[in-house]
């Protein structure tokens, strides 16, 4: 992959702290909503090649890195992270708004936001959303052994746990280094996340989108995230697919050529997309 240039750091003061984030571009805003263990970072094969058509801004979500604060905390929560990311729209002027684009928690908090402020919302894209509806029973969170590590102090072994279940095995060992020092700074947001891992969505706020939609999956994605997919192309009809080739959860990094074709081709277009080698 290409070397990327330093992402520039700005912030904003919110009702209860500060948002930091990133932006780079011009044109339409695509607004890029982070998943668990993650902060703007995550987004460095995105930004740049996005920023060619368009205006890009990633925040990192209150209580992830670089104010990560100590956890757990009743800032780091769907809710909250919906009307931060409201606020920072309407503090920067952005009246026609935005195309956003959220990966895995980080789907559930785009989501609220096309709920919450639709107006704001051009359109929506959730890449492998993992929440739960509100008609299915709530489950043991996947993560509940790596929260018990961190509480003990086991930081690598907690978040090798997390990273190898939702992309598969043996991922962590071989991730890159500045993902590695990504995932640790925001290691103590699980013991937030964890007390709304249940946290459901009513099939009715899905089926009450009424921008365009994308679901983007990794073709090698866990079964649970292509189920969640599946009941929200039924609940939307208007709602377009695609699935992102030799990739898991984290489809933007293993395949970034194919996901950022996908996502501006949709943002630009309107066009249905179509699976990228």
């Amino acid at each position: 992959m290409p070397s990327h240039p330093d992402l520039p750091a700005d912030r904003i003061s919110l009702p209860d702290g500060t948002l930091h984030y990133t932006e780079a571009g011009r044109g339409a805003t695509i607004l890029l909503v982070h998943g668990s263990l993650c902060d703007y970072r995550y987004w460095r094969w995105q930004i740049p090649a996005m920023a060619e058509t368009c205006r890009v801004i990633a925040p990192s979500l209150h209580g992830c890195w670089p104010d990560t604060g100590v956890h757990p905390q009743a800032g780091y929560a769907i809710e909250a992270h919906t009307d931060n990311l409201v606020h920072l729209v309407q503090a920067m002027g952005i009246a026609e708004g935005v195309h956003i684009v959220g990966h895995s928690r980080g789907a559930q908090v785009a989501l609220a936001f096309a709920r919450s402020a639709p107006e704001l919302c051009r359109s929506l894209t959730l890449a492998d959303p993992g929440f739960r509806f509100d008609d299915e029973p709530e489950s043991v969170p996947f993560y509940t052994r790596a929260v018990q590590q961190l509480q003990s102090g086991q930081v690598d072994d907690a978040l090798k746990d997390f990273i190898d279940t939702v992309n598969g095995e043996d991922t962590w060992r071989k991730m890159v280094g500045w993902f590695k020092d990504m995932v640790r700074d925001n290691a103590m947001t699980l013991l937030s996340q964890i007390r709304e891992a249940n946290l459901p969505v009513a099939p009715a706020e899905a089926a009450g989108i009424r921008c365009p939609l994308l679901l983007v999956g990794g073709s090698q994605s866990p079964a649970k995230y292509g189920s969640r997919q599946d009941r929200l192309q039924l609940l939307a009809p208007q709602a377009r697919r695609v699935r992102i080739a030799l990739s898991a959860h984290g489809m933007n990094l293993a395949n970034p050529r194919a996901f950022n074709r996908a996502v501006l081709e949709f943002v630009q277009s309107g066009a249905e997309p179509v699976t990228r080698p």
